[in-house]
């Protein structure tokens, strides 16, 4: 059997860029994101550390296929995927950590 993943939107302090990942572990993976682990990467440059989305699956294909259609889609349809799961966009990592 294989190994469950997430997928996940990040997004900057003004929520003018949105960051689309895939993950097996997603705190560790946040934590990355906000502590800049890879100061080069494109969420690092961004400032995309803000995680307003994420979605867990049984197994890491259902999430990779989950990102790739996320990523496939217009902006203004991650922005209505993520008011309906976080209506007012606010930083749910302390949430996650806490489970």
């Amino acid at each position: 059997m294989g190994r469950g993943g997430c997928v996940y939107i990040l997004t900057n302090q003004t929520h003018s860029v949105l960051y689309i990942g895939v993950t097996s572990d997603i705190i560790g993976r946040i934590w990355d994101h906000k502590n800049k682990t890879y100061p080069l990467s494109f969420t690092a440059r961004y400032n995309c550390n803000k995680l307003v989305y994420y979605e867990s699956y049984a197994h890491i294909e259902e999430a990779i296929a989950a990102e790739k259609l996320l990523k496939g889609g217009s902006r203004n349809s991650k922005i209505k995927l993520i008011d309906a799961f976080n209506s007012k966009w606010i930083d749910l990592y302390e949430e996650l950590i806490k489970e």
